[in-house]
């Protein structure tokens, strides 16, 4: 059990180190699970009973790729936290790579850069998730007929109040 909370107390301090988010680890859904090659994923749930969900991987991982493995997850994200101090993070990228592409554009809109925020490196990703779709968090599974297969039941749907 000391492992355990070790791991908790190590991956708090990580998350609010990086992303600024105090994360309270009250129980572990799935913990290191494989959602790709050289990718793992950490369900948890908090004391305020949200659910996070932690990827972490040693290939380079953007926002696509990250909202990729969430849908195959099972999950739906509600909140993707960008870097710590950063709150236009994704913007910040969408808006650098859109200038790549088209350099002589000078007033860019919002809707402009939806597709080059996907481009921006999210490598460790912390999402919090508002909804378990099927009653089923999946694990990437390479000998499955879909490359995923479930991991456990749980079900989790967000309720928003005021």
């Amino acid at each position: 059990m000391g492992d355990k909370m070790f791991e908790a107390a190590a991956m708090e301090r990580t998350i609010k180190d990086y992303f600024g988010v105090n994360a309270d680890i009250r129980q572990w859904v799935l913990e290191k699970v494989s959602v790709g090659k050289n990718i793992d994923a950490c369900l948890f749930l908090t004391s305020k009973k949200q659910l996070f969900l932690l990827i972490n991987g040693s290939s380079d991982l953007v926002l696509g790729d990250i909202r990729k493995i969430v849908s195959h997850m099972g999950l739906k994200a509600e909140i993707y936290f960008p870097p710590r101090n950063r709150l236009h993070y994704f913007d910040e990228i969408g808006r650098e790579k859109f200038h790549e592409v088209f350099p002589s554009r000078k007033q860019i809109s919002s809707d402009d850069i939806v597709f080059y925020r996907t481009l921006a490196p999210y490598n460790p990703a912390l999402m919090l998730i508002s909804e378990i779709k099927d009653s089923f968090v999946y694990c990437y599974d390479a000998n499955a007929k879909n490359n995923w297969r479930p991991a456990v039941r749980f079900a989790y749907r967000r309720i928003k109040t005021s």
